[in-house]
């Protein structure tokens, strides 16, 4: 399976693509029915919920089959070498099971970063960025509405971040979140088994929980195969890592058609 020429656009232009219903209903239900099986049986420890919140819940089962099999038994990781390139993604062996409960209090407004920056307990080393190429988002429950625990976007700032990042240098980003204008906030909606593929790059947050339900959905970290040599440069150069978007990134260079790609 290969992006479409709007898919490659909306990447281009916005940062996300999405895939209504692309991880097969009996994958995204093995995975559910393992976290929760895990939260029946191990619970969650009070004193690791702000670990968890900042790293994974159910943490034994991140490297199961049952969790990377929504990336590997799905036409994701074929849509993922789609746009990085044949071969060029390297082995991701384990997913960040990412849930966010209902909460009683008013809904919190989400607040934009960017992947791979410090903080106290999200395992990130002080003084380092642990950048990547791509995020996958799967969903494994419905997000019918806002502030249902969303995974949030600030569309076309991975772009504004890239022209930031060359006037300051990429390892301003130690410094905290870059000082541009930011657009409107996109809380994404979905249903269970839908997906999302990101560039690193863009800005993205959550938003607060004020449904009556919890929202499961497990991210992966993708890099190219030669991503450690150029990890700097891919700030400065967004599209260094992404053979399959080439062309569109040309198309927009040369004053084409692309970015008029649907925002899905």
């Amino acid at each position: 399976m290969q992006l479409t020429r709007a898919q490659q656009e909306s990447l281009y232009t916005h940062g996300l693509v999405r895939f209504p219903e692309i991880v097969p209903k009996e994958v995204v239900n093995t995975a559910l029915r393992a976290v929760n099986s895990s939260l029946g049986t191990a619970g969650i420890d009070p004193e690791q919920l702000v670990t968890f919140r900042s790293q994974s819940y159910c943490p034994e089962l991140q490297r199961s089959q049952e969790i990377t099999d929504l990336l590997t038994a799905s036409p994701l990781w074929e849509l993922a070498e789609s746009a990085v390139g044949a071969g060029a993604v390297a082995p991701v062996r384990s997913g960040q099971i990412a849930l966010r409960f209902p909460s009683t209090e008013p809904p919190h407004d989400p607040h934009p970063h960017i992947d791979g920056m410090y903080s106290p307990h999200n395992g990130v080393p002080e003084g380092t960025i642990q950048n990547f190429t791509a995020l996958i988002g799967v969903f494994l429950s419905d997000v019918p509405a806002a502030y249902s625990g969303n995974f949030t976007v600030w569309p076309g700032t991975h772009r504004a971040y890239e022209t930031y990042f060359r006037e300051h240098g990429p390892q301003s980003l130690l410094d905290g979140m870059p000082a541009v204008e930011l657009p409107e906030p996109e809380q994404v909606t979905a249903k269970a088994g839908d997906a999302v593929l990101c560039h690193y790059q863009i800005g993205h947050g959550i938003a607060g929980n004020a449904s009556p339900n919890t929202r499961y959905a497990v991210f992966f970290r993708l890099s190219h195969v030669d991503h450690d040599s150029q990890r700097w440069e891919c700030m400065t150069d967004i599209w260094r890592e992404w053979a399959g978007m080439r062309d569109v990134v040309t198309r927009a260079a040369t004053g084409g058609e692309g970015g008029k790609g649907a925002w899905a």
